[in-house]
């Protein structure tokens, strides 16, 4: 599976999913400034599921149906890098199919609803 950083997840969370060899890019190594229309659009166009803070890009997905591989929205206080990359991760281990959904991960739960 391919993912697509939003510019508000942390670099360093980004270069740490690298490392362990996830396909990811973040949004400014393609272009900077970006606005969520155009960020979701390259999400789909390259079918990279996007990982954001903006829920935003729910609101696109779900309720204006905007074409999207799939979401992966935080909604949980960024305390560390360390924190937002172990909940990631906590999600990529316990969950396998991505596409065609919209994952919203709290504190205490991670939400999953389809999108399509």
């Amino acid at each position: 599976m391919k993912f697509l950083a939003d510019e508000n997840i942390p670099a360093a969370v980004v270069n740490d999913l690298k490392r362990l060899g996830y396909d990811i890019l973040r949004v400014d190594e393609i272009r900077k400034g970006m606005n969520d229309r155009e960020v979701l659009e390259l999400s789909f166009k390259e079918k990279r599921i996007l990982i954001t803070f903006d829920k935003d890009f729910g609101r696109l997905a779900v309720k204006e149906k905007q074409n999207c591989v799939g979401v992966i929205l935080l909604r949980v206080t960024p305390v560390s890098v360390q924190y937002v990359k172990n909940r990631l991760l906590y999600l990529f281990s316990n969950f396998a199919d991505f596409e065609g959904k919209l994952f919203v991960i709290e504190e205490n739960v991670i939400r999953e609803r389809k999108l399509y």
